[in-house]
């Protein structure tokens, strides 16, 4: 394997991920500031996610300010690194082993994260866990035009009670558009069983008859599914992933036994 530069960035390899998504391998030990952040805004936003191995571990104040060079960072109870890790006796189910149904984040919020970053500092190989990413875009693009007119026509009111970092009642159209490219994007998270999951997610939707509502969330949920949209990461420690999150959606599979894995995740508006 052969160093090279591309676009301003050494790159030992690179290659596509499927169906989408793309991974950069860059010289061992590269500190992550050295890559020019236009080049990666540009392959994070034709990719939706962009996959970076070989840089250098940040510890938490590093990682929080090399993402402030991005954008204003979001700050979740005053902190702007979240540590992800399963917990013994979890409030929400984010830090449950069971899988995360699909969602964007900054849901809750009032201001929408243009990118999220994770880091991962200890991965558990083979035990599950995988970040799943939905591509909104291609689940628009595929659809027929009696179907977009009829997204177009719904708007979804989500409610939670506030347990850990997020919460509240949000009401939000289905088809919204990319604040860089103006394409189409759904603004779609999957409601969620209160029998099943810790602080579960509600999902009224207007725009359709009521008797169809439950039908409908269903048929999305299965849409957002199908594999010719979705990428599925399997974590490796010193990931360093950045993503779309008007593009995208995502959640993550349940893990499948005893875990370590340690991400941390920083939101850039």
């Amino acid at each position: 394997m052969t160093s090279s530069s591309l676009s301003g960035v050494p790159v030992a390899d690179q290659s596509p991920l499927h169906p989408f998504g793309l991974v950069v391998q860059v010289p061992e030990g590269t500190r992550i500031g050295e890559l020019p952040i236009g080049t990666l805004t540009r392959w994070t936003e034709e990719a939706r996610v962009l996959v970076l191995r070989g840089c250098a571990p940040l510890d938490t104040q590093e990682f929080a300010d090399y993402c402030r060079l991005w954008g204003e960072v979001l700050l979740w109870d005053g902190a702007a690194v979240i540590d992800l890790v399963v917990q013994d006796n979890p409030k929400n189910y984010l830090f449950a082993s069971g899988d995360v149904p699909f969602h964007w984040d900054g849901a809750f919020v009032e201001a929408d994260p243009r990118f999220f970053f994770f880091q991962c500092l200890d991965a558990t190989p083979g035990a599950g866990g995988e970040t799943v990413f939905c591509d909104t875009t291609a689940v628009y693009r595929d659809a027929d035009e009696d179907l977009r007119r009829r997204w177009e026509g719904v708007s979804i009111t989500y409610s939670t009670e506030k347990l850990a970092h997020y919460g509240g009642q949000v009401t939000e159209r289905l088809v919204s558009r990319h604040p860089s490219t103006g394409s189409p994007v759904l603004r779609f998270a999957e409601p969620l069983d209160p029998a099943v999951y810790k602080n579960p997610v509600f999902a009224a939707v207007d725009g359709i008859p009521q008797e169809e509502a439950d039908g409908f969330l269903a048929e999305m949920s299965a849409r957002v599914h199908r594999p010719e949209y979705c990428y599925a990461h399997a974590w490796r420690t010193g990931d360093i992933v950045i993503a779309d999150n008007f593009s995208l959606i995502h959640g993550r599979n349940a893990f499948t036994g005893p875990t370590s894995r340690h991400l941390q995740r920083v939101e850039v508006i």
